[in-house]
């Protein structure tokens, strides 16, 4: 039995989401290749070769995989299924995208948003927002898992595996990329970040919630985050928005602050290793997953809390 993991890349650089789904794909007791399918992809197939409990790593180097459109990306993938008893992505906009093709063309039924692998053939993945875990046992003789990466750990670097180059497929061309419109920010990616402070619509305003959220999260190095009701109400941008419609989160500290804590958004961050919240409703939902919490005025609890805190800079000079 062998697995196939579909990297998550940038081309000139490899995504922590590939190493966090690479600790599921070993789980399933198999040998793991990792496909890196790109355009000038060298560095991201030699970054993922360094990854601990890798086989090999298979490069393949087409203009047409260089914005890894599905249709291009899943005819790759096929082209090398038959080799393979499990194809493995993480559950990003790509995976989510490639996986369900890649299923359907292999008659096969996909397995979503995986939290644990209990066997090769049995998994464990949450449904009705998080209210409940379903485990799922697979008949197939070959199967398709997204992994939802915020339930694991990353692989550790230290390995070696070889670099092989395959080639990509004929492109369908039933698609093209037109554009890209990236958001650049000089904290961290929310899904990778260590540390996030979110924000709900306790914060009144897109001013009051830039004036209050992100001095804290720039003391804290954090990345920002925010409630769908904060994003609704035009208070933070869409891919800030934490939760089952937004981004699922899993850092060490989750910093919740004005959000009550509806299912929905306690979806996208229950896996933090710690939660504090900060509410001055004392019965909001928030507080029965939460770590530590603290009831009272946000606007008069998070001036003093963000005037006590080193800054990030003094924290890593000392």
């Amino acid at each position: 039995m062998t697995t196939l993991l579909i990297a998550e890349h940038s081309n000139s650089k490899l995504s922590e989401q590939t190493a966090k789904a690479l600790t599921a794909a070993l789980a399933l007791g198999a040998p793991v290749d990792i496909l890196v399918a790109g355009h000038e992809a060298g560095a991201a197939a030699q970054a993922a070769s360094q990854l601990t409990g890798v086989r090999k790593v298979l490069l393949a180097d087409e203009v047409s995989l260089a914005h890894q459109l599905a249709e291009p990306l899943a005819a790759t993938v096929l082209a090398l299924a038959d080799g393979y008893d499990a194809i493995v992505a993480p559950a990003t906009a790509v995976g989510k995208t490639v996986a369900p093709r890649v299923a359907a063309l292999l008659d096969v039924s996909q397995v979503s948003e995986v939290i644990e692998v209990l066997a090769p053939d049995t998994f464990k993945r949450p449904i009705y927002a998080g209210n409940a875990i379903q485990t799922v046992k697979t008949g197939q003789a070959r199967n398709v898992l997204t992994i939802r990466t915020a339930s694991f750990r990353p692989a550790a670097a230290g390995g070696s595996a070889p670099v092989e180059t395959v080639a990509a497929a004929a492109d369908p061309g039933i698609s093209r990329h037109v554009g890209s419109q990236v958001s650049e920010s000089a904290r961290p990616e929310l899904t990778a970040a260590r540390v996030v402070v979110s924000g709900g619509r306790a914060l009144g305003s897109a001013e009051k919630f830039s004036e209050v959220i992100l001095p804290l999260a720039d003391r804290l190095g954090a990345a920002v985050g925010a409630s769908r009701a904060a994003v609704d109400a035009g208070y933070a941008p869409n891919d800030w928005q934490v939760g089952q419609t937004g981004k699922i989160v899993a850092p060490d500290l989750y910093v919740a602050i004005g959000i009550s804590g509806a299912i929905q958004h306690i979806a996208g961050m229950k896996d933090a290793r710690c939660i504090v919240a900060i509410n001055k409703d004392g019965d909001a939902p928030i507080f029965q997953v939460a770590d530590y919490g603290l009831v009272g005025d946000l606007f008069e609890i998070l001036p003093e809390l963000t005037a006590a805190l080193p800054a990030a800079s003094e924290k890593a000079a000392g």
